[in-house]
């Protein structure tokens, strides 16, 4: 399977010009609508108990609210993808859930599983106290070591939305559908790139180093494994081990 596949394929897959850039466009101002909303409704129901409403006490009941905040999302982004495979017209297999000939999908699967636990020891061993250092020294608008407490707050929403959501759907987003139809436009090389600046966006909440960590180290990764695969299979066994292994540093050591 290459990289843009049939002609009728690559004409499906980069669809409309205009929903392209909406659905790649649309998923980092989703989550900062369900914050907003979140913030109005704890301001809501602090001034209605007669509670005294300030910012500070309003944020830090949306830093607990935090994987209840992610599971929205995903449910929205989920919505946000099905409508768009709609009207498109895209199936599943349009976007690379199927093999080649001549591979194998337990291959498949298992060199996206080793990556992406590979990857999960490189962030936590090493990418992730580069992020605080520099986060630290050079600066952020996410304090550093700020971001696994606020994920550690509600463990089955966030396995909920971390685990079993977010590597389906962002994988049909930003690389099935995103990142095929950026292919119909462009070269591949500036396609990954673009594909990758928006998945970044998306996880703008953790601040502006941990936008650059998703978006150019996790979601390079997940493009590169797409390109060299031809298939979205390896890219979502990589981006579900890594998100589980997360989940088990979260759920295993912070929690403790």
């Amino acid at each position: 399977m290459s990289l843009t596949g049939s002609n009728n394929t690559t004409r499906s897959n980069a669809g409309s010009g205009k929903r392209l850039w909406l659905t790649l466009g649309l998923p980092p101002v989703i989550f900062l609508v369900v914050i907003v909303l979140a913030s109005v409704y704890f301001g809501a129901v602090a001034g209605a108990a007669g509670t005294a409403v300030t910012s500070t006490t309003i944020s830090e009941q949306v830093t607990r609210a935090t994987p209840i905040l992610l599971l929205g999302v995903q449910l929205a982004l989920l919505l946000l993808l099905w409508r768009t495979l709609r009207a498109e017209g895209v199936s599943l297999p349009d976007m690379g859930w199927r093999v080649a000939r001549g591979q194998q999908l337990w291959w498949e699967v298992g060199l996206g599983a080793v990556i992406g636990v590979g990857t999960a020891v490189l962030y936590f061993t090493v990418l992730s106290p580069l992020m605080e250092m520099a986060q630290r020294t050079i600066g952020d608008y996410v304090p550093a070591g700020e971001l696994f407490p606020a994920l550690s707050g509600s463990i089955l929403p966030f396995f909920l939305a971390n685990v079993l959501l977010a590597p389906f759907v962002e994988e049909n987003l930003y690389r099935g559908y995103g990142l095929r139809g950026l292919y119909g436009r462009f070269q591949p090389p500036l396609a990954i790139f673009i594909s990758c600046i928006f998945f970044g966006l998306l996880h703008w909440t953790g601040g502006f180093w941990y936008v650059l960590l998703t978006g150019f180290v996790a979601g390079g990764i997940f493009a590169g494994l797409v390109a060299k695969r031809g298939n979205i299979i390896a890219a979502f066994a990589a981006h579900l081990a890594l998100n589980l292994v997360e989940f088990l540093y979260i759920w295993l050591w912070l929690s403790a």
